[in-house]
């Protein structure tokens, strides 16, 4: 039993996260890269004086004035700071998501692959025990204590056997895994949504740069007619408030909290996804008991016939003890497979949950 759903879906599920998530390094290191020089072009903006010049008349008639200065505001100098710590948050929890989306998305994946694995492991095992029996059988043969016809049971195992492993074989092949994390799901997701708080702070302290400004401004003015001897320097500056600042401060942490909140309930958010696939695999877990305890009880009953036959003394016996040892090779291949499986679910909840 495959942990959740057909192989044609992991294929799907790897296909779309290969184009939707982030498959290694690369795609994090290009997204920092865009992020890094948008920013850094907004703090050059912000921290360079703005040069300014030009020719100015007084109304009150008095000689034409040139004018050439600089102007810097004291809020724009402490955005460009900010603009970087942003920057640098946006790319943190960037790759902290795309990280915690690619386990989340190759958990799944990631079991089936080892379950087969595991599987294959079993089929070999099985296969030397149907050798062993065989050998046996054939010795009989030869001592004219049984028929070529008793083996026919176990070569149509073999069959089995062999077809079963070209399945798994080509199951594993189609399986794409890239390299995952080792640290567990809940310890990736609290860094993730630690690092939302962190980049939601960010832009609140920046935001609340517009709250207010110093302007400074210097330069040099001279009279060109008629043209006077000598620039004269001049300074001023400027300080503005928003009179609401204290309500916008109050809405921007507002803001910042009800993002967290949304991030917890939102489709398609990691904390949402883990919740989803944690009801997937405990669902998994309880197919998976009932489907142990039925092959449980199948192998009692062909334990049981076994022991009626153990010491066969006709050849209808002698086939009917080979048929039921094919059979039990087979159903303890699917009972081992499923408590690999069921050991494998559980362990996985207990460390990532």
């Amino acid at each position: 039993m495959a942990f959740t759903a057909p192989l044609s879906l992991f294929l799907t599920l790897s296909f779309l996260s290969s184009t939707l998530y982030a498959q290694n390094s690369r795609d994090s290191d290009a997204y920092c890269t865009y992020q890094m020089e948008q920013a850094e072009a907004q703090r050059n903006l912000l921290r360079t004086p703005n040069a300014a010049g030009g020719l100015t008349q007084s109304e009150t008639g008095l000689p034409t004035q040139m004018v050439g200065g600089a102007s810097l505001g004291v809020s724009d100098v402490k955005k460009a700071s900010l603009t970087m710590e942003v920057a640098r948050r946006n790319c943190a929890l960037y790759r902290s998501t795309t990280s915690v989306q690619q386990q989340l998305q190759y958990a799944i994946p990631m079991l089936e692959r080892e379950a087969l694995q595991n599987r294959l492991i079993l089929i070999g095992r099985a296969a030397d025990q149907l050798n062993a029996l065989m050998d046996t059988t054939r010795k009989m043969v030869e001592q004219q204590n049984a028929t070529r016809l008793m083996l026919f049971s176990f070569e149509t195992t073999r069959i089995k056997l062999e077809a079963d492993r070209a399945d798994t074989q080509s199951k594993i092949a189609a399986i794409y895994l890239p390299d995952l994390s080792t640290t567990p799901l809940k310890e990736m997701v609290n860094q993730k949504q630690g690092q939302e708080v962190a980049e939601q702070q960010a832009e609140d302290r920046l935001n609340r740069q517009n709250n207010w400004n110093l302007a400074l401004q210097v330069g040099v003015h001279q009279q060109v007619d008629p043209v006077a001897q000598g620039a004269q320097p001049y300074g001023s500056f400027s300080l503005s408030y928003n009179l609401a600042s204290r309500s916008i401060d109050h809405h921007l942490d507002n803001a910042a909290s009800a993002y967290g909140d949304w991030k917890k309930v939102q489709e398609g958010d990691v904390i949402r996804n883990m919740d989803i696939l944690h009801q997937q695999l405990n669902a998994t877990i309880d197919a998976d008991e009932a489907k142990e305890q039925s092959l449980q009880s199948q192998m009692k009953e062909i334990d049981s016939n076994l022991k009626i036959v153990a010491a066969p003394d006709t050849t209808a016996a002698v086939d009917f003890r080979n048929q039921l040892e094919a059979a039990r090779l087979l159903l303890q291949i699917e009972l081992d497979d499923t408590a690999f499986r069921l050991s494998r679910l559980r362990n996985y909840c207990s460390t990532n949950y």
